[in-house]
């Protein structure tokens, strides 16, 4: 089942994010717009445009979201992996995505007064 909803949530990615996608939206809108006069405007009209766009926007967080994190954590493994290699990179920064809020702010104070180091020697 997992591995069915992320070739289908990719493949589902990149249709919906092509442009394609956002000409047959735009197309739908359009025809939604022109049939105003003959329906009236009526309640009914305009609830067919609000529920069919809800029922799309809340199926496709989900697929997003899985995309999302799976682009994520590809890319956490990616510098992962160059922290690793780097002799002179610090491996306590790899799984920086799995830190507390406190040690991530550690570590965020530690690059301010690097940066600020930085700063004054380029000064001089």
């Amino acid at each position: 089942m997992k591995d069915f909803f992320r070739r289908f949530s990719h493949k589902s990615s990149d249709a919906v994010g092509s442009p394609w996608a956002f000409i047959m939206a735009l197309f739908v809108i359009i025809v939604w717009a022109a049939t105003g006069p003959i329906f009236k405007f009526s309640d009914t009209w305009q609830l067919v445009i609000n529920t069919s766009t809800t029922i799309i926007t809340f199926l496709m967080v989900f697929l997003i979201q899985n995309a999302q994190n799976r682009d994520s954590k590809a890319i956490h493994l990616k510098i992962d992996e160059i922290i690793f290699s780097n002799q002179g990179a610090r491996n306590d920064l790899i799984d920086l995505e799995d830190c507390t809020d406190e040690e991530i702010l550690i570590f965020q104070k530690e690059f301010l007064e690097l940066k600020k180091k930085l700063r004054n020697t380029k000064k001089e």
